[in-house]
């Protein structure tokens, strides 16, 4: 794949990417980065990210990660997704997003994004199995 063609299919977000805020950073095979700002729409009633945007946040990275390592004809969908939520991110801040491969496989590949606060420490480690798929329309 030529740096164009991940270039076009990785910044190519859907649209509740773009809802959410998401700002892809960067994209190679093995490691994409992004990030999401946090704001009082994507918080909890505690003033701090919610659980559900940290996990949309991870979904997306790695939805983008299996993507730019498809081959030709294929599509992924998520078919299993654990969190580990370890710090609050609250709002105003940044949440920051590395996704990096564990298992690049034929039919399943899984990622693991870390999702860190500005201060840099760890608020979310999320393991997620993308299914490697035959798009058919």
């Amino acid at each position: 794949m030529t740096r164009e063609e991940l270039d076009r299919i990785a910044f190519d977000q859907p649209a509740f990417a773009r809802l959410l805020g998401f700002r892809l950073i960067s994209a190679e095979p093995d490691e994409v980065l992004a990030e999401l700002s946090v704001t009082q729409d994507l918080s909890n009633r505690n003033g701090v990210m919610h659980g559900g945007a940290i996990m949309a946040l991870a979904d997306n990275i790695g939805g983008t990660a299996t993507m730019i390592n498809l081959p030709q004809g294929k599509t992924t969908t998520t078919l299993e997704s654990k969190t580990n939520f370890l710090r609050p991110i609250r709002i105003g801040d940044t949440a920051q997003a590395r996704c990096v491969p564990l298992h690049k496989g034929r039919t399943t590949m899984v990622w693991q994004t870390t999702i860190t606060r500005g201060d840099g420490k760890p608020a979310a480690i999320v393991t997620q199995t993308q299914v490697v798929i035959d798009w058919k329309e």
